[in-house]
């Protein structure tokens, strides 16, 4: 089997120019689009791992890389901001130059599932991958963003860290919404290295489920 082949894509957006890395097998099964956290990290540890076992099981995977972290500014913009970018970017990877194919699974960490939820209708996509839902700030649990996580994709997989100080497991069950599979992997909001190898097993189990 000949290796996947890894490019990055410029996109320019209405918040400047964006990256998209893309590591494509040569005959992917459909696409899954990734965005990063607030702060930054396109190599945090569930992004990676998600990228090394489902690009393994055959799946185009891209990490998005919003216009402020390419521009080298420090803060994320503001909701509305991360989703003007992100849409573009989606749209152009699916029917630019050498489209990548569907199904479209959307997600990312943190902020990037965030995004990917309020998006998902307008990108029509077919599921989603939420790592470490951030469901509220740290102990505010007084200020929930269940109604973002209410717009996930039918079916959506969500690998939360038993510990994340953003809401845990059992904090997430109560709001998961139709479709939604809530798989538990020992951590924090930012996996340790430690949690490698329950990552490993995690995205195994939800790449044995995606859409075909």
């Amino acid at each position: 089997m000949s290796a996947p082949r890894e490019s990055v894509r410029e996109v320019a957006t209405p918040q400047g120019p964006a990256r998209a890395h893309v590591c494509r097998p040569a005959r992917a099964a459909g696409t899954i689009v990734l965005g990063h956290g607030a702060g930054g990290g396109l190599g945090a540890l569930d992004l990676a791992v998600a990228r090394e076992v489902l690009v393994d099981r055959g799946w185009a995977v891209v990490v998005v890389e919003q216009p402020w972290l390419v521009a080298g500014r420090k803060v994320a913009g503001r909701p509305a901001t991360l989703d003007e970018a992100w849409v573009p970017v989606v749209r152009a990877l699916l029917t630019g130059r050498g489209p990548l194919p569907r199904p479209l699974v959307v997600g990312g960490r943190s902020a990037g599932a965030r995004v990917a939820c309020r998006t998902a209708a307008e990108l029509e996509a077919d599921a989603g991958l939420l790592l470490s839902f951030p469901l509220h700030p740290p102990g505010r649990p007084d200020r929930l963003r269940a109604d973002e996580l209410a717009l996930a994709p039918d079916p959506s997989w969500v690998v939360q860290g038993t510990n994340d100080s953003f809401g845990t497991p059992a904090e997430l069950a109560a709001y998961l919404p139709a479709g939604a599979t809530l798989l538990e992997v020992p951590g924090a909001h930012s996996f340790p290295r430690g949690s490698r190898a329950a990552l490993v097993e995690a995205l195994g189990q939800v790449a044995g489920m995606l859409p075909a």
